[in-house]
């Protein structure tokens, strides 16, 4: 999986690609907990390059926005498609989080 994480003003975006899985999602999961606990709490999650998603992703995704939330922060979600997309849908996470079609859709 590639990830990079940029600062945009007041938020943290983090741009995916590849695949979040049981062996990527641990690397996810702590690069948004060590946000959180730096007060780096606003994440935006650019998923445009993300070709997979497994049951371990979502988990981490999950934990992430919970210890985010829980610092008064946010995990909101763009560039969804196909397969991610469809995950998100099926597992009932698009009326969890806000998903915008796009990074300027988020940041402007």
């Amino acid at each position: 999986m590639q990830m990079v994480q940029e600062q945009r003003g007041d938020s943290t975006l983090i741009t995916l690609g590849g695949r979040l899985d049981v062996t990527t999602a641990p690397e996810f999961q702590k690069m948004c907990v060590g946000l959180a606990d730096s007060g780096g709490t606003d994440v935006v999650v650019d998923m445009s390059d993300l070709e997979y998603i497994s049951s371990a992703g979502l988990r981490s995704v999950l934990f992430s926005a919970k210890k985010l939330r829980g610092k008064g922060g946010d995990l909101r979600f763009c560039g969804m498609s196909g397969m991610v997309e469809d995950v998100f849908r099926v597992s009932g996470f698009q009326g969890l989080f806000t998903i915008f079609p796009t990074v300027e859709g988020l940041l402007g």
